[in-house]
Protein backbone atom coordinates (compact mmCIF):
# COMPACT_ATOMS: atom_id res chain seq x y z
CA UNK A 1 0.00 0.00 0.00
CA UNK A 2 2.76 2.35 0.79
CA UNK A 3 4.27 1.95 -2.65
CA UNK A 4 0.90 2.55 -4.27
CA UNK A 5 0.35 5.62 -2.14
CA UNK A 6 3.78 6.89 -2.97
CA UNK A 7 3.18 6.30 -6.64
CA UNK A 8 -0.18 8.11 -6.40
CA UNK A 9 1.46 11.06 -4.71
CA UNK A 10 4.04 11.29 -7.49
CA UNK A 11 1.31 11.29 -10.11
CA UNK A 12 -0.67 13.93 -8.27
CA UNK A 13 2.43 16.12 -7.92
CA UNK A 14 3.16 15.77 -11.62
CA UNK A 15 -0.42 16.67 -12.52
CA UNK A 16 -0.33 19.62 -10.13
CA UNK A 17 2.91 20.85 -11.65
CA UNK A 18 1.45 20.55 -15.14
CA UNK A 19 -1.63 22.50 -14.07
CA UNK A 20 0.55 25.25 -12.65
CA UNK A 21 2.62 25.43 -15.84
CA UNK A 22 -0.51 25.62 -17.99
CA UNK A 23 -2.03 28.27 -15.71
CA UNK A 24 1.11 30.37 -15.82
CA UNK A 25 1.17 30.05 -19.59
CA UNK A 26 -2.44 31.11 -19.89
CA UNK A 27 -1.89 34.06 -17.55
CA UNK A 28 1.20 35.04 -19.52
CA UNK A 29 -0.73 34.99 -22.74
CA UNK A 30 -3.50 37.06 -21.25
CA UNK A 31 -1.28 39.55 -19.51
CA UNK A 32 1.58 39.82 -21.99
CA UNK A 33 1.14 38.40 -25.42
CA UNK A 34 -2.61 38.83 -25.58
CA UNK A 35 -2.81 42.44 -24.36
CA UNK A 36 -4.08 44.79 -27.06
CA UNK A 37 -2.52 48.28 -27.13
CA UNK A 38 -5.07 51.09 -26.87
CA UNK A 39 -4.82 53.78 -29.54
CA UNK A 40 -6.42 56.84 -28.01
CA UNK A 41 -7.11 60.17 -29.68
CA UNK A 42 -8.92 63.39 -28.96
CA UNK A 43 -11.58 65.49 -30.65
CA UNK A 44 -10.29 68.84 -31.93
CA UNK A 45 -11.92 71.83 -33.61
CA UNK A 46 -10.98 74.80 -35.82
CA UNK A 47 -10.45 77.99 -33.84
CA UNK A 48 -11.10 81.47 -35.25
CA UNK A 49 -9.54 84.37 -33.36
CA UNK A 50 -11.15 87.79 -33.48
CA UNK A 51 -8.68 90.69 -33.32
CA UNK A 52 -8.68 94.39 -34.14
CA UNK A 53 -6.66 96.35 -36.70
CA UNK A 54 -6.55 99.24 -34.23
CA UNK A 55 -5.36 99.56 -30.64
CA UNK A 56 -8.22 100.69 -28.42
CA UNK A 57 -10.24 100.27 -25.26
CA UNK A 58 -12.99 97.66 -24.87
CA UNK A 59 -16.19 99.57 -24.06
CA UNK A 60 -18.66 96.71 -24.54
CA UNK A 61 -18.65 92.92 -24.79
CA UNK A 62 -21.80 91.50 -26.37
CA UNK A 63 -20.97 87.80 -25.83
CA UNK A 64 -19.58 85.50 -23.17
CA UNK A 65 -17.90 82.11 -23.21
CA UNK A 66 -20.30 79.38 -24.28
CA UNK A 67 -22.50 81.62 -26.44
CA UNK A 68 -23.26 80.41 -29.96
CA UNK A 69 -22.85 83.15 -32.57
CA UNK A 70 -23.74 83.48 -36.23
CA UNK A 71 -22.04 85.43 -39.00
CA UNK A 72 -22.69 89.16 -38.54
CA UNK A 73 -23.41 89.05 -34.80
CA UNK A 74 -21.78 91.89 -32.86
CA UNK A 75 -19.13 90.57 -30.49
CA UNK A 76 -17.37 93.60 -28.99
CA UNK A 77 -17.13 97.38 -29.36
CA UNK A 78 -13.89 99.34 -29.04
CA UNK A 79 -13.22 103.03 -28.53
CA UNK A 80 -10.37 104.60 -30.53
CA UNK A 81 -10.42 108.40 -29.90
CA UNK A 82 -7.24 109.09 -31.90
CA UNK A 83 -8.59 107.47 -35.06
CA UNK A 84 -11.92 109.28 -34.74
CA UNK A 85 -10.09 112.61 -34.37
CA UNK A 86 -7.95 111.80 -37.39
CA UNK A 87 -11.09 111.10 -39.41
CA UNK A 88 -12.50 114.52 -38.52
CA UNK A 89 -9.24 116.15 -39.66
CA UNK A 90 -9.35 114.24 -42.94
CA UNK A 91 -12.98 115.23 -43.48
CA UNK A 92 -12.09 118.89 -42.99
CA UNK A 93 -9.17 118.52 -45.41
CA UNK A 94 -11.47 116.86 -47.92
CA UNK A 95 -14.02 119.66 -47.66
CA UNK A 96 -11.28 122.24 -48.27
CA UNK A 97 -9.95 120.32 -51.28
CA UNK A 98 -13.45 120.01 -52.73
CA UNK A 99 -14.06 123.73 -52.27
CA UNK A 100 -10.76 124.50 -54.00
CA UNK A 101 -11.73 122.23 -56.89
CA UNK A 102 -15.06 123.98 -57.29
CA UNK A 103 -13.43 127.39 -57.08
CA UNK A 104 -10.90 126.43 -59.74
CA UNK A 105 -13.65 125.04 -61.90
CA UNK A 106 -16.21 127.78 -61.40
CA UNK A 107 -15.11 130.68 -59.17
CA UNK A 108 -11.89 132.37 -60.27
CA UNK A 109 -12.16 131.22 -63.89
CA UNK A 110 -15.56 132.88 -64.29
CA UNK A 111 -13.84 136.24 -63.79
CA UNK A 112 -11.44 135.43 -66.57
CA UNK A 113 -14.25 134.27 -68.82
CA UNK A 114 -16.20 137.50 -68.27
CA UNK A 115 -13.10 139.59 -68.91
CA UNK A 116 -12.29 137.72 -72.13
CA UNK A 117 -15.89 138.02 -73.28
CA UNK A 118 -15.83 141.79 -72.70
CA UNK A 119 -12.65 142.08 -74.79
CA UNK A 120 -14.26 140.02 -77.52
CA UNK A 121 -17.29 142.31 -77.57
CA UNK A 122 -15.04 145.38 -77.79
CA UNK A 123 -13.12 143.83 -80.68
CA UNK A 124 -16.35 142.92 -82.45
CA UNK A 125 -17.65 146.47 -81.99
CA UNK A 126 -14.42 147.90 -83.36
CA UNK A 127 -14.62 145.50 -86.29
CA UNK A 128 -18.16 146.60 -87.05
CA UNK A 129 -17.13 150.26 -87.03
CA UNK A 130 -14.13 149.50 -89.25
CA UNK A 131 -16.32 147.54 -91.66
CA UNK A 132 -18.81 150.36 -91.98
CA UNK A 133 -15.97 152.87 -92.40
CA UNK A 134 -14.41 150.76 -95.14
CA UNK A 135 -17.79 150.37 -96.84
CA UNK A 136 -18.31 154.15 -96.93
CA UNK A 137 -14.76 154.76 -98.18
CA UNK A 138 -15.29 152.21 -100.93
CA UNK A 139 -18.48 153.99 -102.03
CA UNK A 140 -16.77 157.40 -101.94
CA UNK A 141 -13.83 155.97 -103.86
CA UNK A 142 -16.20 154.62 -106.49
CA UNK A 143 -17.75 158.13 -106.77
CA UNK A 144 -14.30 159.69 -107.07
CA UNK A 145 -14.66 161.66 -103.86
CA UNK A 146 -11.71 160.10 -101.96
CA UNK A 147 -8.38 158.81 -103.09
CA UNK A 148 -7.41 155.20 -103.29
CA UNK A 149 -5.04 155.71 -100.38
CA UNK A 150 -7.93 156.62 -98.06
CA UNK A 151 -9.81 153.55 -99.24
CA UNK A 152 -6.76 151.34 -98.63
CA UNK A 153 -6.24 152.77 -95.15
CA UNK A 154 -9.84 151.97 -94.26
CA UNK A 155 -9.40 148.43 -95.63
CA UNK A 156 -6.23 147.91 -93.59
CA UNK A 157 -8.00 149.15 -90.44
CA UNK A 158 -10.89 146.80 -91.12
CA UNK A 159 -8.57 143.81 -91.55
CA UNK A 160 -6.73 144.74 -88.35
CA UNK A 161 -9.98 144.72 -86.40
CA UNK A 162 -10.84 141.34 -87.91
CA UNK A 163 -7.53 140.00 -86.59
CA UNK A 164 -8.31 141.51 -83.18
CA UNK A 165 -11.68 139.78 -83.16
CA UNK A 166 -10.05 136.47 -84.01
CA UNK A 167 -7.50 136.86 -81.24
CA UNK A 168 -10.15 137.90 -78.71
CA UNK A 169 -12.31 134.96 -79.75
CA UNK A 170 -9.37 132.62 -79.12
CA UNK A 171 -8.76 134.11 -75.67
CA UNK A 172 -12.43 133.77 -74.80
CA UNK A 173 -12.60 130.16 -76.01
CA UNK A 174 -9.43 129.31 -74.07
CA UNK A 175 -10.79 130.82 -70.87
CA UNK A 176 -14.14 129.12 -71.29
CA UNK A 177 -12.92 125.67 -72.38
CA UNK A 178 -9.72 125.07 -70.47
CA UNK A 179 -7.27 127.86 -70.10
CA UNK A 180 -6.49 126.33 -66.66
CA UNK A 181 -7.09 122.70 -67.47
CA UNK A 182 -4.00 121.51 -65.58
CA UNK A 183 -4.95 123.42 -62.47
CA UNK A 184 -8.49 122.09 -62.73
CA UNK A 185 -7.19 118.53 -63.07
CA UNK A 186 -4.83 118.91 -60.12
CA UNK A 187 -7.57 120.34 -57.90
CA UNK A 188 -9.90 117.49 -58.85
CA UNK A 189 -7.23 114.90 -58.06
CA UNK A 190 -6.50 116.52 -54.69
CA UNK A 191 -10.21 116.44 -53.84
CA UNK A 192 -10.45 112.76 -54.83
CA UNK A 193 -7.34 111.86 -52.81
CA UNK A 194 -8.81 113.54 -49.75
CA UNK A 195 -12.08 111.66 -50.25
CA UNK A 196 -10.19 108.37 -50.56
CA UNK A 197 -8.33 109.07 -47.31
CA UNK A 198 -11.65 109.65 -45.53
CA UNK A 199 -13.03 106.40 -47.00
CA UNK A 200 -9.97 104.47 -45.77
CA UNK A 201 -10.30 105.88 -42.26
CA UNK A 202 -14.04 105.14 -42.26
CA UNK A 203 -13.28 101.54 -43.23
CA UNK A 204 -10.67 101.26 -40.48
CA UNK A 205 -13.07 102.69 -37.90
CA UNK A 206 -15.51 99.91 -38.75
CA UNK A 207 -13.02 97.70 -36.90
CA UNK A 208 -14.17 99.34 -33.66
CA UNK A 209 -17.28 97.18 -33.97
CA UNK A 210 -16.13 93.56 -34.05
CA UNK A 211 -18.60 91.19 -35.73
CA UNK A 212 -18.47 87.42 -36.17
CA UNK A 213 -17.06 86.29 -39.51
CA UNK A 214 -17.81 82.62 -38.81
CA UNK A 215 -20.53 80.64 -37.06
CA UNK A 216 -19.54 78.83 -33.90
CA UNK A 217 -19.24 78.77 -30.14
CA UNK A 218 -17.37 81.42 -28.14
CA UNK A 219 -14.60 79.41 -26.49
CA UNK A 220 -12.67 82.22 -24.84
CA UNK A 221 -13.00 85.97 -24.16
CA UNK A 222 -9.58 87.50 -23.44
CA UNK A 223 -10.01 91.12 -22.26
CA UNK A 224 -12.50 92.62 -19.84
CA UNK A 225 -14.56 95.77 -20.41
CA UNK A 226 -12.35 98.80 -19.89
CA UNK A 227 -9.10 97.07 -20.78
CA UNK A 228 -6.81 98.23 -23.58
CA UNK A 229 -6.05 95.86 -26.46
CA UNK A 230 -3.12 96.24 -28.79
CA UNK A 231 -2.93 96.11 -32.55
CA UNK A 232 -3.75 92.54 -33.63
CA UNK A 233 -4.30 91.33 -30.06
CA UNK A 234 -6.90 88.54 -29.78
CA UNK A 235 -10.22 89.61 -28.30
CA UNK A 236 -12.38 86.52 -28.68
CA UNK A 237 -11.87 82.93 -29.87
CA UNK A 238 -14.66 81.11 -31.68
CA UNK A 239 -14.75 77.33 -32.06
CA UNK A 240 -16.12 76.37 -35.47
CA UNK A 241 -18.24 73.46 -34.27
CA UNK A 242 -19.04 72.36 -37.83
CA UNK A 243 -15.36 71.53 -38.36
CA UNK A 244 -14.56 68.74 -35.86
CA UNK A 245 -11.94 66.04 -36.28
CA UNK A 246 -10.06 63.49 -34.22
CA UNK A 247 -6.28 63.47 -33.78
CA UNK A 248 -4.34 60.28 -33.01
CA UNK A 249 -0.59 60.00 -32.40
CA UNK A 250 0.30 56.52 -33.65
CA UNK A 251 3.63 54.72 -33.72
CA UNK A 252 4.56 53.75 -37.26
CA UNK A 253 4.49 50.01 -36.59
CA UNK A 254 0.81 50.40 -35.65
CA UNK A 255 -0.17 52.12 -38.90
CA UNK A 256 -1.04 48.93 -40.78
CA UNK A 257 -4.29 49.43 -42.66
CA UNK A 258 -4.30 53.19 -42.16
CA UNK A 259 -3.87 55.70 -44.96
CA UNK A 260 -5.41 58.88 -46.27
CA UNK A 261 -8.93 58.01 -47.41
CA UNK A 262 -9.30 54.87 -45.27
CA UNK A 263 -12.02 54.53 -42.66
CA UNK A 264 -12.03 52.99 -39.19
CA UNK A 265 -14.31 52.71 -36.17
CA UNK A 266 -13.67 54.70 -33.01
CA UNK A 267 -15.35 54.34 -29.64
CA UNK A 268 -16.53 57.52 -27.91
CA UNK A 269 -16.50 56.92 -24.13
CA UNK A 270 -18.54 60.07 -23.45
CA UNK A 271 -21.54 58.53 -25.22
CA UNK A 272 -20.71 54.84 -25.10
CA UNK A 273 -21.10 54.74 -28.87
CA UNK A 274 -19.04 53.85 -31.92
CA UNK A 275 -18.46 56.31 -34.73
CA UNK A 276 -17.03 55.78 -38.19
CA UNK A 277 -14.16 58.09 -39.13
CA UNK A 278 -12.25 58.77 -42.34
CA UNK A 279 -8.53 59.66 -42.42
CA UNK A 280 -7.72 62.87 -44.29
CA UNK A 281 -4.25 63.77 -42.95
CA UNK A 282 -1.08 61.91 -41.90
CA UNK A 283 2.28 63.45 -41.01
CA UNK A 284 5.52 62.44 -39.31
CA UNK A 285 5.81 64.33 -36.03
CA UNK A 286 9.61 64.49 -36.29
CA UNK A 287 12.53 63.00 -34.44
CA UNK A 288 11.47 64.48 -31.10
CA UNK A 289 8.50 62.09 -31.07
CA UNK A 290 10.43 58.97 -32.12
CA UNK A 291 10.43 55.77 -30.04
CA UNK A 292 14.15 55.16 -29.50
CA UNK A 293 15.57 51.66 -29.63
CA UNK A 294 16.70 50.27 -26.27
CA UNK A 295 18.18 46.97 -27.47
CA UNK A 296 21.74 46.66 -28.56
CA UNK A 297 20.82 44.67 -31.66
CA UNK A 298 17.76 43.57 -33.56
CA UNK A 299 15.60 46.64 -32.82
CA UNK A 300 15.02 49.99 -34.52
CA UNK A 301 13.71 53.48 -33.80
CA UNK A 302 10.02 54.00 -34.49
CA UNK A 303 8.58 57.34 -35.53
CA UNK A 304 5.24 58.70 -34.40
CA UNK A 305 2.70 59.92 -36.96
CA UNK A 306 -0.10 62.39 -36.39
CA UNK A 307 -3.27 60.98 -37.94
CA UNK A 308 -6.36 63.13 -38.37
CA UNK A 309 -9.78 61.76 -39.24
CA UNK A 310 -13.23 63.32 -39.58
CA UNK A 311 -16.50 61.67 -38.56
CA UNK A 312 -18.27 60.14 -41.54
CA UNK A 313 -21.63 60.68 -39.87
CA UNK A 314 -22.48 63.42 -37.40
CA UNK A 315 -22.62 62.48 -33.73
CA UNK A 316 -24.79 64.98 -31.88
CA UNK A 317 -23.06 66.45 -28.85
CA UNK A 318 -19.51 65.60 -29.92
CA UNK A 319 -17.24 68.28 -28.48
CA UNK A 320 -13.56 69.23 -28.50
CA UNK A 321 -11.50 67.42 -25.88
CA UNK A 322 -13.57 64.23 -25.85
CA UNK A 323 -11.62 60.98 -26.05
CA UNK A 324 -11.68 58.65 -29.05
CA UNK A 325 -10.57 55.02 -28.85
CA UNK A 326 -9.54 53.51 -32.18
CA UNK A 327 -10.89 49.99 -32.49
CA UNK A 328 -8.94 47.06 -33.92
CA UNK A 329 -8.88 47.25 -37.69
Amino acid sequence: MSEKKQHSNIIMAAVGFAVVVVAVGIIGLLTLGGEEETLQGEVEVSEYRVSSKLPGRIVELRVQEGDYVKVGDTLAILEVPEAEAQKRVLEATGDAAEAMSQMTDEGARQEQIRSAYALLQQAQAAEEIARKTYSRMQNLFDEGVVSGQKRDEALASYKATQAQVKAAQGQYDMARNGARRQEKLMAAKNAQAAKNAVDVMTSILKETVQVAQVEGEVSEVYPMVGELVGLGSPIISISVMKDLWGTFNIREDKLQGLGVGTTFTAYVPAFGKDIEMKVYYMKDKGSYAAWKSTKATGDYDRKTFEVRARPVTKLEGLRPGMSLIMKER
